[in-house]
């Protein structure tokens, strides 16, 4: 269906506009709130593709090297 058929008829611009928030909400989800010492802790104990503990200093070194 066209863009220009939607808005001619209101109910078919108001499902429209519910399919669009609809859909937002699933790709985005509902997720709940993360705790900020939880999400802390486990970027601690990330580690890179060796399997070696990743570290803030080794993250500022990468970041300076890709410029930013």
């Amino acid at each position: 269906m066209p863009s220009s058929k939607i808005f001619r008829n209101r109910w078919a611009a108001v499902l429209w506009a519910g399919g669009i928030l609809w859909t937002a909400y699933d790709v985005a989800g509902a997720a709940p709130a993360g705790n900020a010492a939880t999400e802390n802790q486990a970027a601690a104990t990330d580690t890179d593709a060796t399997g070696v503990a990743v570290e803030n200093g080794d993250l500022s070194v990468l970041a300076n090297a890709m410029g930013g």
